[in-house]
């Protein structure tokens, strides 16, 4: 090994059935062999983040159980940022002016508009804000077999001044002939930067829902049945920050590499009166749940 090769950035793949035992692939895969690099995030005594390029595959998005019991947050936690990046039910919170969120990924993805910059709301000559996912679900509808479905997050003359950019970039759809007439909507995602313990679980259940909405739209305008197939999230950094290196992560590592992962799992159903009662919640005052996170 050459020195140029000691020093560059590991790139991991894993490919795991369900949500839960891919973000456990994804934990392992970063714990064991990433690369010790800083961050602008640390404090003073913290070791170094653990980093990767890292593409996870989850060969169904949809497969139970598909809740991991020990990721950051709760139920409501979930179906809040679910709710917040399908039906934009905190969009009313980008606020710059105010010091307020400067985007939601709802906002860029089906209301994108290239701002001047990150203090004003006023877009480039010309922009008027698009709907890219309607515009992936009526290419996909029109040209089944179309590569030329996707969207974006980034506005690279506002976004690198700010503090707290897009982490997901783009994401890019295909279908493919599945069984007899059935279509199959495949999902990439591509994230800049990626918090792996406290922030990928919750990216990946909001967008492999994003994914079942689509393909039910799309079957919806092509009058056929349209099933999710796999999802894959591919992320230019994952890293696990070095505040999170304690006894406590090494006792979970040690248990994801010695018992099945279905024993830190629920089947979703386990948890569907908590999502009603927050999805009702949330419908009659988006901010009833007093913060959200992107």
């Amino acid at each position: 090994m050459n020195g140029c090769e000691d020093h560059n950035l590991p790139c991991l793949a894993v490919s795991a059935e369900t949500i839960p035992q891919a973000w456990e692939e994804a934990v392992l895969a970063v714990y064991r062999r990433g690369a010790s690099v800083r961050t602008e995030y640390d404090s003073e005594g913290d070791p170094p983040s653990l980093d990767a390029t890292v593409m996870v595959e989850v060969r169904r998005p949809l497969g139970e159980p598909r809740i991991h019991k020990n990721f950051p947050g709760g139920p409501v936690e979930l179906e809040t940022y679910r709710r917040e990046v399908l039906d934009g039910i905190h969009d009313h919170w980008i606020n710059p002016d105010e010091g307020k969120w400067t985007y939601t990924y709802h906002q860029r993805l089906f209301a994108y508009k290239p701002l001047e910059n990150a203090s004003g709301h006023k877009a480039r000559d010309g922009f008027r804000p698009v709907d890219q996912i309607e515009q992936m679900i009526d290419k996909l509808a029109q040209t089944a077999y179309s590569r030329r479905a996707q969207a974006i997050t980034w506005i690279p003359h506002m976004d690198p001044s700010t503090d707290d950019p897009p982490c997901l970039q783009r994401i890019w759809a295909r279908l493919l002939q599945g069984a007899g007439d059935e279509l199959v909507l495949n999902l990439n995602t591509h994230w800049r930067s990626r918090d792996l313990i406290k922030a990928w679980f919750m990216n990946v259940f909001a967008l492999t829902d994003l994914q079942r909405w689509m393909a039910a739209k799309i079957g919806e305008k092509i009058a056929s049945p349209v099933s999710c197939g796999r999802y894959v999230d591919i992320s230019d950094s994952l890293h696990i920050y070095g505040s999170y290196r304690s006894k406590a992560l090494e006792e979970e590592v040690e248990k994801m590499e010695t018992s099945p992962c279905t024993d830190r799992a629920w089947d979703s159903s386990k948890l569907q009166p908590i999502f009603e009662e927050a999805y009702d919640n949330l419908e009659n005052d988006p901010d009833f749940y007093s913060k959200g996170s992107r």
